[in-house]
Order: structure tokens, then sequence, then C-alpha cells
């Protein structure tokens, strides 16, 4: 079992397949498992990595409290281990924070960064505003109502029994990733790093509307958007299809975009 060690503290993941290097960071009830439907349908085409930020799934959870300022460096010290130098990495929800944040800090080794369900803790105004009504709205809901849509929840009593039951293996919680918002990169910052972005939104997200996320590709000059169709939030495990497809199709464009330049 491969670890990575990021300032001391002993990370975990996996590398499956060969091809253009995809690098998964979870969201706050994930791991490196949460991606089970990736992997299988991604690693013939493409290098698959999974990872468990510090807290979560194998990763060291020993210290006495967690800091969300050191994922970044998490997710770094497995591109780092692995030599990637081209990699795209796809955030979910909050993990978008984190991988975000990798880029910015090591553009020799990412090319592209997917935000899913999430603006990334980009540090704008108008963004911030917009994502806070959206807030206001998604917590009149129970949670796993802001995550998965309810007809998922009636018909796959089962995944919908295993996506709750993924939190169970992880020490660190949401307040633990918060603090990733705090001093965010602007529009300049991103815009310097040459890092390719692109908005993953889902049509039924509860949490992040579609029209803030177009609002922040339209901020981000030169990013892309996909929008699926009846995806809610984690539509990584409820929708993995059509996630999967919206993955592939980023990474062979955002790959062909930076070959031909």
């Amino acid at each position: 079992m491969p670890f990575a060690d990021s300032d001391g503290t002993s990370i975990y993941y996996e590398r499956h397949g060969n091809g253009p290097a995809i690098l998964f960071v979870h969201g706050s009830g994930g791991h490196h498992a949460a991606w089970w439907q990736q992997v299988a349908a991604l690693r013939e085409e493409f290098t698959v990595l999974t990872v468990d930020l510090r807290g979560f799934g194998k990763s060291d959870s020993a210290m006495p409290e967690f800091d969300g300022q050191d994922f970044p460096g998490d997710v770094v010290a497995v591109l780092d281990q692995e030599d990637i130098t081209d990699a795209m990495l796809v955030g979910q929800s909050i993990g978008s924070v984190a991988a975000l944040r990798a880029g910015l800090l090591r553009p020799d080794r990412v090319s592209s960064v997917v935000l899913g369900h999430s603006l990334g803790g980009i540090s704008h105004p108008e963004l911030k505003e917009l994502a806070a009504a959206d807030r206001a709205e998604a917590v009149k809901l129970p949670v796993i109502d802001r995550l998965l849509t309810k007809s998922f929840q009636r018909e796959r009593a089962d995944l919908t029994f295993l996506f709750q039951q993924m939190g169970t293996f992880n020490v660190a919680k949401m307040q633990d990733l918060r603090n990733l918002d705090t001093n965010g990169p602007s529009l300049e910052d991103i815009q310097a790093s040459g890092l390719t972005i692109a908005f993953l939104a889902g049509e039924k997200d509860a949490v992040l509307s579609v029209k803030t996320v177009t609002r922040a590709h339209e901020l981000v000059t030169g990013s892309h958007l996909e929008i699926v169709t009846d995806a809610p939030h984690s539509m990584y495990w409820e929708t993995p299809g059509p996630y999967n497809a919206a993955i592939a199709k980023l990474r062979r464009t955002l790959t062909a975009d930076k070959e031909a330049v």
C-alpha cells in the first residue's frame, strides 16, 4: 500500500491504470474508496490516482487536530512521489478547494483543475454573495437531501446506506475543512498560474446552483464549464455514467488544449 510523506504526515493513496493522469480529491464525507465507480470506468484510458487527505481513510489521523490549510500539501506529496507532471486534479465539493490550492502551489505538476460542485474557494465578492445565498437555501434541507436526490434514495436504498457509511471511516470532520476557504486565490492568482480551470456542475445540485457556477465560469477567463443533466451534488455517486463521461471528456480536451499550445 503506497504512502506519501507530507511534511511528516503519512498520506495514503492508490494508483490505477495507465495514460494521462487524473487525481481525485474527495469531499468531507469521502476517502479514496468513494471513487470506486470512477476507478473502474477510467483506468483503461487514464492513470487514476485516489488519495486520503490527512484524517481521512487510511492516512495519518493521530494528530490532535486538523488544519484544512494542510490538505493541499497532501495532494502535492502524492504528485511528488509519483513524479506526475501533467495531472488533472478533480475535486468534489470542498475537496475542490484543496485541489485548486494544490494546483496553485505546484503548477509544474498540475495542468488543469476540475472544480466539482464548488467554486474552489476563489476570493471574489460577487461569487461569495451568490454562494452564500445558495447555502442559505441548502441548510433548510436534511443533509442527505442536499447530496442525493429523493428518487435515488427511494430506489437505491442500498447505495444510499453505503454512501452514508463512507464517512464513518474518517476521523476528520467537515469543520476541519472549513478554513480552506480562508485567504482564497483571486482571479488574478489563477490567471497568473497558467492552470486551466473547469467547472463541473449538476443540474439538480441543492448545495451550489448552476447559476452560481456559470457566473464563476464567466469570471474565470479561459475556463471550461460542464453541466450534467439531472445530476445532484454527489453526482460521482448517484450518476456515475454521466459524471465519468464528463471527466473523460475534460481530460481529453484539456490535454489536447495543452499539447496544441
